[in-house]
């Protein structure tokens, strides 16, 4: 039997997706986008994960992208509609998602990471949108693109499907930090800490709220967002975050 197309564990509120095709650099297939669906439903349901890890085994790449053998089998538009439903979900997934790229990240690979709310990567990492190079687009993944990247870079980017360097996709906004090799996983594992111990429900709502208010007008925006801010500071975890700094001490949140 062969070993599926995507790891899923859950240790210390942290559930840890591994896509798992090293000799295929990662490539995400449809079996490997069906189980990303499944296990980011498993992990929102579960109360005990607070955070989601993403990265691809080995050390030469995080996703290269699609598997273009699937186009062979007949499934390739089954693969389309599945994989835009994939980031759909993850852009509005109610807990927080952190890429660690470890390797290439490239088309469908840059669409996985940029839906992702923190991406940490390493020096040596490489990032791209290659479609344009065998007579395709980055189709869905440019929603993505262009609401992280200015509009000129963008479409010089997804036109001339260069590879760029860690550092040109830390300039384009594309990466949030780039570390040494060396440091990857420590960064890594400080930021998942980091993040799972914080309120749970008050991301939640946080991430909802940043989300949702992007493309509305300012006052509009602002409006939604002092509703926004009513909610969650009616929580429990609200209330022990504020009772936790007057008496200088960790807060501890439940969730709730």
């Amino acid at each position: 039997m062969s070993e599926p197309h995507l790891l899923y564990r859950v240790e210390k509120n942290i559930a840890y997706f591994t896509i798992n095709r090293e000799p295929q650099r990662n490539a995400i297939s449809l079996d490997a986008v069906t189980l990303f669906s499944k296990y980011l439903d498993n992990a929102s349901a579960d109360p005990n994960v607070r955070v989601i890890l993403i990265t691809g085994s080995g050390e030469k790449a995080f996703c290269s992208g699609a598997d273009l053998a699937s186009a062979a089998d007949g499934k390739i538009e089954k693969g389309f509609k599945s994989y835009a439903g994939l980031l759909k979900k993850m852009a509005g997934y109610p807990k927080p998602v952190v890429a660690k790229v470890n390797g290439a990240c490239m088309a469908g690979g840059m669409g996985l990471m940029l839906a992702c709310d923190i991406v940490i990567a390493k020096n040596e990492a490489t990032f791209g949108t290659p479609e344009v190079n065998v007579g395709l687009w980055p189709m869905m993944i440019g929603a993505l693109i262009y609401r992280n990247v200015l509009r000129k870079k963008a479409m010089e980017m997804v036109l001339l499907g260069e590879r760029l360097s860690a550092a040109q996709a830390l300039e384009l906004g594309l990466i949030t930090r780039l570390v040494p090799s060396a440091l990857l996983d420590d960064e890594v594992e400080k930021i998942l800490q980091s993040l799972a111990a914080k309120s749970p429900i008050g991301m939640k709502i946080g991430k909802e709220a940043f989300y949702t208010m992007a493309d509305m007008p300012f006052e509009e925006a602002v409006d939604y967002l002092s509703d926004k801010i009513q909610e969650i500071a009616s929580t429990d975890d609200a209330a022990e975050g504020i009772t936790a700094f007057i008496e200088k001490r960790k807060p501890v949140f439940e969730g709730k």
